[in-house]
């Protein structure tokens, strides 16, 4: 049976409160022979981050909690030469204190970038999924106990059904078959305002298209004359604003890189 996380981007509010729960549980705690104490600076088994899309007052963030993905094909363990690094039979992969060296050659290939070197006691940490509570007895880890929005989720792979088809996983491509799940990662956005610089008012039910990749999408433009294409994948669209009475305005080959905000968009009388 294979554990997993689940992360729900669209519950996490960036409370971080699974990073300090994971400080908490490890700092100043020896949990031999699942892990040694994790410093209290410079390490973080769970770490929170921060996500901001566009430009003011088109802003949007959003929090990604990553730790170790506990890979069904973990490279970090092909490449101890002291055999340090082992998977369990629920699938938490744990570097052994007693065994490990330090020798960074983990931290140089895990492609998630969440192995750390204590200089102190010359090993590598990381995330143990808290194996030392599951253990003895305990359901969840402690990051995942301290989520107050259940944003966070653990258990058997099986339990979580078809919600994890359509999940994104981080660097997917490496394939290291990585355990831990990401539900509703927002996509990219392109955004603005619509007014009309005679009358100094927005304008509002502006009909606004953005076309790209063989899709179009359709918004109308709100009380305050906002329109927001949201989640679209990143490409290049073609934006359409149309209003009756108003010459529209087009834009081409917008890119969504990274989210955009056109900013505030006079119409001109047709």
């Amino acid at each position: 049976m294979s554990k997993v996380f689940v992360v729900d981007e669209a519950k996490c509010s960036g409370c971080y409160n699974c990073q300090l729960a994971c400080k908490d549980e490890n700092c100043e705690n020896d949990w031999m022979p699942y892990s040694k104490p994790q410093p209290k600076t410079g390490q973080f088994w769970i770490k929170v981050h921060e996500h901001p899309e566009g430009t003011i007052p088109k802003v949007r963030i959003y929090y990604t909690a990553q730790l170790c993905n506990h890979c069904d094909d973990p490279v970090c363990m092909k490449v101890c030469g002291r055999y340090a690094i082992t998977k369990r039979d629920d699938g938490l992969v744990i570097i052994d204190p007693a065994e490990c060296a330090g020798c960074t050659a983990c931290m140089q290939v895990c492609p998630y970038g969440v192995i750390y070197k204590n200089e102190e006691l010359g090993i590598c940490q990381k995330c143990t999924g808290c194996a030392h509570l599951l253990d003895n007895g305990y359901k969840l880890p402690r990051c995942v106990e301290a989520c107050p929005t259940d944003a966070l989720r653990f258990g058997e792979k099986e339990e979580f059904g078809d919600i994890l088809k359509d999940a994104y996983v981080l660097k997917r491509e490496k394939g290291t078959g990585p355990n831990v799940y990401y539900l509703n990662m927002p996509g990219k956005f392109i955004a603005g305002t619509v007014f009309d610089p005679e009358a100094e008012e927005v304008i509002i039910g502006a009909e606004c298209t953005a076309a790209g990749g063989g899709e179009t999408y359709s918004v109308k433009s709100d009380s305050f004359g906002d329109f927001w294409f949201k989640d679209l994948p990143v490409g290049e669209f073609d934006v359409t604003i149309s209003m009756e009475g108003f010459k529209p305005i087009k834009f081409e080959k917008v890119s969504t890189e990274k989210s955009v905000n056109l900013g505030d968009l006079p119409m001109e009388k047709a």
